[in-house]
């Protein structure tokens, strides 16, 4: 939008403050009605405590209390479409007093006239690129004063990095001081294992002037590498000879330096001197000089770059790195000043042959060396040579990152039992990094976590898994991680069976059983709280997991409580023995029948209760003399069901005293009424059963996944149909990823409501839920699994949202996408708008909108709105974003403005017959009226096109002629403002070209239309070089319409014009062409045999046979020569040992060195190298004899 209020008359500037002080920053506008917000790091500030915004007309002002570091920072004034930016900063309070200020700027004088530029470049430290960023806070440069201390503290953030961090702190470019740690210098190293941060310190103790320069600190790690300049100055003292880094260098330095003040005589550059001067001078240069730090000259003069000298063979050399992925083409180039020259390509040293990864090519004076699927053994040194000059470069060779193919599955284990969690990476021998919770995991003491490697495969494993182990562990590689989660429970011991109670009479057998769900878990008995031991009447038994007490020819006594308590579970079985005592009178006469019961079916205490699918087994004991019939029924009294034994499941006995009725697998359907009916002469009796059968509970529907979170989930599902005969007590959640084949349970102890919220779940994975409904019997099966889901967060809110146009009903908004997506893709945006100081906010339309602009139609003309913007996702809205103030809706007009293109700010020359299209954008509100005319003239709409849209207009001309030559005028008009521009374009005949030869062109034209009303007295014809662009005239007067254009050069491209000329003068207008003066003949170069430097093997060095100690490493090696690379091959008693891991070979620059690990008595022997190529073979060999170790008495 244009700006609505004028601009600023008066702009704050930036200011310098101390901490403490109070800043104000002014500012003015043109008029006094604008509204000015102020800003801080691009967020609007409002008057408190700390800010004060004051505002007096159009004078406007910010006043900042109490100035802290945090305030120095960009600040910026806005009103209308106008912003201003100014900074703020803020230096700490002078400690030191005016003597010590003018102390600083003196030394400061004095040491740089007595460095000089030379010296100063001495102790300019290295600049390397920063590949990597790995410091999290470099050092920062310090001030000390003569005899105190100061600390330079680096830090570096582990967590990315697979190997310990390298320090190294230098002063100047080549002076390392960790061999300079003493009394005024220390080093220290401190790791956090929670935060994962070194830190590393160098403390300076009793600083001197000599300590004073510029210094750098570099850490690598791998591929990895940093680096950071810092300067140290020192007051209170000049430079001196005394170094209390010892360093003898500095000394000379400052010895040179104090010399050269006494002396007027210009300052002389060691290192210049040294360069020039021949190496068997270096010694009398250094002790003229005062250097006493050989080994430290050589290490600089060695790293200083020489001047280079322009090459007379290269034109264009190799770079000095090159860096390519493996697997990945590399393409080497160079450029040589004779295009008939021979190359040749070394790496290493070993001339290149031209193989199927190796490709040499010659385009002109360009070479090439093509290398095909790099790979680790091409990182190497490449040399370029052309005679006796030649270039190097280096290749390195870059491996793609280790990339986690298969994930980590979460795992839910009992306490005690083993877990392994296992991924899979891309390459096989690869690095990984364990960690849980965010700490890395290492080989403790205690061996709790071994790691497993086994080709691609990586394993954790925790040999007896505790409580404590729970958590999230994650495996890293330098290409990605996974992570997984570990629940360990403790077991709990479910009772299958429990003992029931028994009632027995005297004699008989008494056996009481139950069955647990561990086999492995022992138990006691108890009687009355007295623990039970066998004897011969009572026996105790474990086999599997049933437990049983037999207590043979029961007695009185045995009656009581009986009790078994399982070993390390706190709780107990228990049931009661009943002892029977049956007394019988003898009677002459008949007794009726009788059953003995507790209770005969009359109230809710007397029904029995059976778990579905175990045996119901009734025992009645009846009397009656004789024997009575005993009749079992089910069912009401109206409707009489005789229970016979034609069911299978059904078995019906009677004995002596008893009756009982058996059902094996009871179900639902045996549930009822039970009647058992006894008779005899003397009478009958009757007793009533109520039998429940109960089951586990039907499994829950189906859960539904009412939303999810960025780490969670709400889960809902209804109960289920049945619940088995007993209330549900409970249900029993289950998750897994939508991949895996694990479910991990949720939750031990049942969770009562049916909507529950799972947490702990990893944002971007696919989940999918199930539940299982509990009651007291136990656990249903599982419900149907739920559609799958990912837990996502919202995104955050759009930036930027701006008013991009405005109209009297109309607004153009548009923002940018969130800076935070999530794992979920982005549904759209939703645009919403109010009117001002209300809170109802409508929808700019229905749905979403994918795009990140909008056009709002249909608005209130002059009526102030609100607009917001949310974008969404798959968890819902995100924030809002919203317009800082309220927007006005009203078209704003804007000037018109033509904004001509480049190319038609100067005369624009066309061919006749061609086709004309001028596009002229231009800008202005409303539409402004165009109008076009030529030399003050309408246009003629039969010959000439013009189309107008809202942003440009075009001028159209089909088949130019001579006559639309001219200025061409176009006008904008809004209202009474308008802007006008002219564009001026020439028409010309055309040339043509009737033949080429050699270094000549024939040329013809046709005279022109129009003589000028007099006879043509001749032509002028012209040429000129396009790269030039100067024009020479060929032919002068010249009478004829075609001509010959001689000594031109071939490949050249030329440009010709001819002039008409009558009585008065030239033609105004020229014709025009342009031609390229193509080669004749090509070039082609001798072809050269290229020279055989094959060479067979020839070893120059032979293995020398030794005698080792066992137990100790061992190597053995050689040297051997040969073109190509010869393959070398290791034997130990004429046996290949290429493929055992207990040698190691290496070759370097044709040192060949074979490494024995550890060598026992077994590995003595006869060992031979063998080196073969195309050209031959050739072979050396040696014994090696183990001797034991001596030990001492």
């Amino acid at each position: 939008l244009p700006d609505q209020v004028s601009a600023f008359a008066k702009k704050p500037k930036t200011q310098v403050a101390e901490e403490g002080a109070t800043v104000v920053f002014e500012t003015e506008t043109e008029k006094p009605d604008a509204k000015v917000r102020w800003q801080c790091n691009t967020k609007d500030l409002v008057s408190d405590d700390k800010y004060v915004i004051k505002a007096d007309g159009n004078k406007h002002s910010l006043t900042i209390q109490a100035v802290t570091k945090e305030d120095g920072t960009a600040y910026a004034v806005i009103a209308g479409g106008s912003k201003v930016k100014f900074d703020l900063k803020v230096k700490e309070k002078e400690v030191m007093e005016e003597v010590k200020l003018e102390l600083k700027e003196k030394v400061k004088e004095e040491v740089k006239e007595k460095k000089g530029g030379s010296l100063l470049e001495s102790q300019a430290p290295d600049t390397k690129t920063d590949l990597t960023g790995l410091f999290t806070e470099k050092p920062q440069s310090g001030e000390v004063t003569v005899g105190e201390n100061i600390n330079f503290v680096a830090k570096v953030n582990a967590a990315s990095l697979l190997k310990k961090p390298t320090i190294k702190w230098f002063k100047g470019k080549w002076m390392d001081l960790a061999s300079k740690s003493g009394k005024n210098l220390q080093l220290k190293e401190l790791y956090d294992r929670n935060s994962k941060v070194y830190t590393f310190e160098m403390q300076i103790i009793e600083a001197k002037p000599s300590f004073a320069g510029a210094y750098r600190c570099e850490v690598s790690s791998r591929d990895k590498f940093d680096s950071c300049n810092f300067d140290l100055t020192v007051h209170g003292g000049l430079m001196a000879s005394d170094s209390g880094l010892s360093c003898p260098l500095v000394s000379s330095f400052c010895a040179s330096a104090s010399k050269s003040q006494v002396k007027s005589e210009p300052d002389e550059d060691v290192w210049e001197i040294l360069q020039k001067a021949k190496a068997s001078e270096y010694e009398k240069i250094a002790f003229q000089y005062g250097i006493t730090d050989l080994r430290g000259m050589l290490k600089r003069l060695k790293k200083m770059k020489k001047e280079e000298k322009k090459s007379e063979v290269f034109l264009k050399k190799l770079d000095p790195a090159y860096q390519v992925e493996k697997g990945h083409k590399m393409k080497l180039c160079i450029e040589v000043a004779n295009e008939d020259v021979d190359v040749k390509w070394l790496k290493n040293g070993q001339e290149i042959q031209s193989t199927g990864r190796y490709i040499f090519e010659s385009v002109g004076n360009k070479r090439y060396l093509t290398i095909n699927h790099c790979s680790l053994s091409d990182d190497a040194t490449y040399t370029c040579v052309v005679g006796d000059e030649k270039c190097t470069t280096e290749l390195f060779v870059k491996e793609p990152p280790v990339t986690i193919t298969s994930n980590l599955e979460d795992q839910m284990v009992m306490k005690g039992e083993r877990v392994e969690l296992e991924c899979e990476v891309s390459e096989e021998g690869a690095t990984v990094k364990w960690e849980k919770d965010g700490v890395e995991l290492t080989r403790d003491e205690s061996f709790k976590y071994r790691f497993k490697k086994d080709g691609r495969k990586h394993v954790l494993i925790i040999n007896e898994a505790t409580k404590e182990d729970c958590g999230h562990y994650t495996v890293k590689t330098n290409g990605g991680e996974s992570m997984a989660e570990l629940m360990v429970s403790e077991k709990e011991l479910e009772v299958y069976q429990n003992i029931a109670d028994l009632t027995v009479k005297a004699k008989d057998e008494a056996v009481f059983k139950c069955e647990v769900s561990d086999e492995t878990v022992k138990g006691i008995w108890y009687k009355n709280g007295v623990e039970v031991k066998a004897d011969a009447r009572t026996h105790i038994t474990h086999i599997g997991r049933i437990h049983k007490l037999t207590i043979d020819d029961v007695k009185p006594e045995d009656q009581g409580d009986y009790t078994f308590v399982p070993e390390g579970y706190a709780f107990n079985l228990s049931a009661k023995l009943n002892f029977l005592e049956v007394k019988i009178d003898y009677v002459p006469r008949q007794d009726p029948p009788k059953i003995h019961l507790d209770c005969m079916g009359h109230t809710a205490d007397s029904t029995i209760m059976v778990v579905a699918g175990n045996k119901l087994r009734l025992d009645v004991p009846i009397t009656g003399d004789p024997a009575p019939t005993v009749v079992w029924t089910k069912g009401e009294k109206v409707k009489l069901l005789v229970m016979t034994e034609g069911d299978g499941r059904l078995h019906v006995e009677s004995t002596k005293g008893h009756c009982i009725f058996t059902i094996e697998g009871a179900d639902k359907q045996d549930e009822g009424l039970y009647s058992v009916i006894v008779r005899n002469p003397a009478g009958e009796d009757k007793a009533d059963i109520n039998v429940k059968v109960v089951d586990a509970p039907d499994p829950p529907s189906a859960p539904r996944i009412l939303s999810v979170g960025e780490d969670s989930c709400v889960v809902q599902w209804d109960p289920p149909k049945s619940d088995g005969g007993n209330p549900v007590i409970g249900y029993v959640l289950e998750r897994k990823k939508k991949k895996s084949y694990r479910w991990m349970r949720l939750n031990f102890d049942p969770y009562t409501d049916t909507t529950y919220e799972a947490k702990r779940m990893i944002e971007g994975v696919e989940y999918e839920m199930r539940v299982y409904a509990v009651n007291a019997i136990g656990m249903s099966r599982h419900s149907a699994a739920s559609q799958s889901f990912i837990p996502v967060a919202p995104t955050s809110e759009p930036v930027g949202l701006c008013v991009d146009d405005i109209s009297d009903t109309t607004i153009s908004l548009k923002w940018r996408t969130p800076e935070h997506l999530g794992s979920s893709e982005l549904d759209g945006y939703g645009v919403e708008y109010c009117k001002e100081g209300s809170d109802e906010w409508v929808p700019a339309f229905e749905g979403l909108t994918e795009r990140t602009s909008v056009i709002i139609r249909d608005l209130p003309t002059g009526e102030k709105m609100q607009f917001r913007v949310r974008a969404y996702n798959t968890a819902g809205p995100s924030a809002p974003t919203s317009l800082a103030q309220a927007v006005t809706i009203r078209e704003i007009m804007q000037k018109p403005k033509i904004w001509i293109p480049r190319n038609l700010r100067q005369t624009l020359t066309k061919k006749v017959e061609e086709t004309i299209n001028l596009v002229i954008p231009f800008q202005g509100k409303p539409r402004p009226v165009i109008t076009w005319s030529k030399d003050g003239e309408p246009l003629n709409p039969k010959q000439v096109s013009v189309r107008n849209s809202d942003t440009d207009t075009i001028l159209f001309i089909r088949k130019s002629e001579r006559k639309d030559s001219g200025k061409y005028e176009v006008k904008l008009q809004i209202e009474n403002v308008e802007d006008t521009a002219s564009i001026s374009i020439q028409i010309v005949e055309k040339l043509k070209i009737m033949d080429v030869w050699g270094f000549n062109v024939a040329l013809e034209w046709k005279p022109p239309k129009d003589n000028g009303n007099c006879e043509i007295t001749g032509y002028m014809v012209q040429k000129a070089d396009k790269k030039t662009m100067e024009w020479y005239t060929v032919y002068e007067l010249y009478r004829r319409t075609n001509c010959v254009v001689a000594d031109l050069i071939m490949g050249n491209e030329y440009i010709f014009r001819i002039y008409a000329v009558n009585m008065v003068g030239l033609s105004l207008e020229p014709s025009l062409h342009l031609f390229i003066c193509s080669s004749g003949f090509e070039y082609k170069p001798p072809t050269y045999k290229e020279h055989d430097f094959s060479e067979a093997p020839k070893f120059t060095h032979p293995l020398v046979s030794r005698s080792v100690i066992a137990g100790y490493n061992a190597t053995l090696s050689c040297s051997v020569r040969g073109i190509p690379k010869p393959k070398v091959t290791w034997y130990k008693n004429k046996m290949d040992i290429s493929n055992e891991a207990k040698y190691r070979m290496f070759s370097k620059l044709g040192i060949l060195t074979l490494e024995i690990r550890k060598p026992c008595l077994f590995d003595g022997g006869v060992y031979m190298c063998k080196a073969v190529n195309a050209s031959g073979e050739d072979v050396v060999e040696c014994k090696l004899e183990i001797r034991e170790p001596q030990t001492g008495k």
